[in-house]
């Protein structure tokens, strides 16, 4: 008889004892490495955060937004951390030094060639048990922005170029080109 191959669970303590620059995160006691991000995937990040920290900033806005790495601990278990590129939390109770504990309002995620799967598939669920609001997955690839509106059990894609309504805030549009 021939021993099993016993899978190792991984806990965020693992993703915390990476080698610096390393970067990784966890799903499930799974983990999954993270490919640097294009220059194309840095220029999207920027140009969305800026956009959304100067509308929270024009409304004297309680919500705080985090740029990756930023540690988002969605499940109350020590199997999950996720980074998404982009998260705005709008209830402080959720932020610690470490960073969110619980699903923040919005995240965005960029994908690319290397994250498609994870970022449509895994997250989409995981964000959606969570508790996640709105979910924002942009594809530089295929110029789409698919948004998900979790409250309102809703999914729209929209082009770049065209004016994307922002679930959690009534009147807020962005376009990406």
């Amino acid at each position: 008889m021939s021993a099993l191959k016993q899978e190792r669970a991984y806990m965020i303590e693992d993703i915390y004892a990476l080698p610096d620059g390393e970067r990784a995160e966890l799903m499930d006691g799974n983990i999954y490495y993270m490919a640097p991000p294009s220059r194309k995937h840095q220029d999207i990040l920027f140009s969305l955060s800026r956009k959304i920290a100067d509308y929270i900033d024009s409304k004297n806005g309680g919500c705080k937004i985090y740029l990756a790495p930023f540690a988002v601990f969605l499940n109350a278990d020590n199997k999950t951390y996720v980074e998404p590129d982009i998260s705005v939390i709008c209830d402080s109770s959720k932020l610690n030094d470490k960073g969110c504990v619980g699903a923040p309002d919005w995240i965005i995620e960029i994908v690319s060639p290397s994250s498609r799967k994870m970022d449509c598939y895994k997250k989409l669920f995981k964000y959606h048990a969570a508790g996640v609001r709105n979910y924002w997955i942009v594809d530089p690839d295929k110029r789409i922005v698919t948004v998900y509106d979790f409250e309102h059990d809703n999914m729209e894609e929209y082009s770049f170029g065209d004016d994307v309504p922002v679930g959690i805030y009534e009147g807020f549009f962005l376009n990406i080109k």
